[in-house]
């Protein structure tokens, strides 16, 4: 090529860098945009915990794109419907990421939809963020793409059987349990908290996943007479399961953890549900001294604040400071490597990860359901 033409076609290149946008090879970042998938259930049984999970991580999504984004990208948050159904979950998973090409996936809802999910992603080595479960197989081992925000089942079970034996004086601990891997993993706690005290579990009975059908559940439970229950199900189960209990004459307390969805739980048991004790992984969404439940108020409607939708707001939250740790020019391992050097303070709630544990926060909060309430208490009486 004779050098003026050259020259010509070296300026026309360089003049061509310049006028295209810069474009990244990493899937779901664009010049202007960041997709995130989610998956959860949107509709069905469980649909209350996904829509509240969606709410959360969107309010916090548009505080943020109101402000221009992360280093000038909005985030752009696709979610699909799962119905708390493992095989959706992972067919809805598989869309995500090769059809959407979203960056991470974020705020999935439930333990036998994570298990049929996180496989998709680890095989495409796409981040799995914050899912809305407590089970150990999303912990340990510890995975360089699974990262969790909440304390684990482990941590909200050790709670529950020792406030009811050491406040309560009670030994007989039934479990009233979903048949799946989410029991499984409630099981494994509470087996293991009780065991600690050289008790065993006094009795067990197991409900389908979806199911509202509690008759044989309850009347196995009824001849073994406990003193607690402890349930592992959705919202609309344990308020069937409640009533059922009360009309077949159990006086036993009923205790449950965090994934029950504490607002969705008091619209559908209504007063039969005062009593009931649920650990939370999260404060109170109306504890206006922490800064953060103060900002989460002035980003989300009345109607849907809960501690749920505050779990997907401190999601976003932390999602979004590693996002920005992770430069302007994102990827996947470097939103990974900046997560488990992450240690900070969410105004007011603090999370700490690191390389060889990927759990940000172990608190756990014991609430009672009182007149329609969530009432933090210490102790149960």
């Amino acid at each position: 090529m004779p050098p003026r033409q050259l020259l010509y076609h070296l300026a026309v290149t360089f003049a061509l860098s310049l006028a295209s946008p810069v474009a990244w090879s990493e899937d779901g970042v664009s010049a202007n945009e960041i997709r995130i998938g989610m998956v959860n259930a949107q509709s069905g049984p469980a649909s209350g915990l996904g829509s509240d999970m969606k709410t959360g991580v969107q309010a916090y999504f548009t505080r943020v794109n109101a402000t221009g984004g992360v280093h000038g990208r909005t985030l752009s948050l696709i979610v699909k419907d799962d119905g708390y159904e493992p095989t959706r979950s992972a067919a809805r998973t598989e869309d995500l990421i090769n059809r959407d090409n979203v960056f991470a996936l974020l705020g999935y809802v439930g333990t036998p939809t994570s298990r049929a999910a996180l496989p998709i992603a680890m095989r495409a080595e796409v981040p799995y963020l914050f899912p809305f479960s407590g089970a150990e197989f999303l912990r340990t081992p510890v995975k360089k793409w699974v990262f969790n925000l909440r304390a684990s089942y482990l941590d909200e079970t050790e709670t529950l059987v020792e406030r009811l034996n050491t406040d309560l004086g009670v030994t007989k601990i039934a479990l009233l349990m979903q048949d799946d891997s989410f029991g499984e993993s409630v099981k494994s706690g509470v087996s293991g908290a009780l065991s600690k005290r050289n008790l065993g579990i006094h009795a067990e009975a197991r409900i389908n996943r979806n199911s509202l059908d509690m008759v044989d559940a309850v009347a196995a439970l009824k001849h073994a007479q406990p003193e607690a229950i402890v349930f592992v199900g959705t919202y609309r189960q344990l308020s069937a399961a409640i009533k059922a209990a009360q009309t077949a004459g159990i006086r036993a307390r009923f205790v449950t953890v965090s994934f029950i969805g504490t607002e969705d739980f008091i619209a559908a048991a209504g007063p039969s549900g005062d009593g009931v004790y649920i650990t939370q992984v999260m404060p109170s969404p109306h504890d206006t001294s922490l800064a953060i439940v103060r900002q989460y108020l002035a980003d989300v409607p009345p109607a849907d604040v809960g501690y749920t939708s505050l779990e997907g707001y401190i999601n976003a939250n932390v999602f979004v400071e590693a996002l920005q740790a992770a430069g302007v020019e994102p990827t996947r391992s470097k939103l990974a490597n900046a997560l488990k050097d992450l240690n900070t303070d969410i105004a007011g709630f603090p999370v700490h990860f690191s390389a060889g544990h990927h759990q940000g926060s172990s608190a756990v909060f014991l609430t009672r359901i009182q007149a329609g309430k969530a009432l933090p208490v210490g102790r149960m009486q």
